[in-house]
């Protein structure tokens, strides 16, 4: 059975910096796209980034790229999302994704309904 279970959520400032945490249970890099994706209030379920198995590639929102980066810690099962430079438009309830893949070329960043299993989420608030 998977299950993912987010944490790192945080109010934090314009500028600031956060961790996103994401521990798998069922889940491998090897076997599955792991994405990240938030959901503002009112609005749809937005894609930031996206890692392909076995150490594949990884895709950025352009509104992320240059301030998140994602990584992975296999020997825990926990996926990362770093965020730097927060900005209030980045406030949101952040999800991690998970389906299973054999591709490592190409993870689906736009389509949420790509991915299976999501965990719970966790709240960030950008204050200005």
């Amino acid at each position: 059975q998977v299950q993912l279970v987010e944490s790192g959520g945080a109010l934090v400032q314009t500028g600031g910096s956060l961790r996103l945490s994401c521990v798998g249970v069922g889940v491998t890099s090897d076997a599955y796209a792991i994405a990240w994706f938030r959901q503002a209030p009112g609005k749809g379920r937005e894609g930031v980034s996206c890692a392909c198995p076995g150490g594949g590639m990884t895709y950025y929102a352009d509104s992320v790229k240059g301030r998140f980066t994602t990584s992975s810690d296999n020997a825990k099962n926990t996926w990362y999302l770093q965020m730097n430079s927060l900005k209030p438009e980045d406030t949101a309830v952040y999800y991690c994704a998970a389906s299973i893949s054999e591709n490592r070329n190409y993870c689906a960043l736009e389509f949420a309904s790509e991915y299976p299993y999501w965990g719970q989420g966790t709240q960030v608030t950008v204050s200005s």
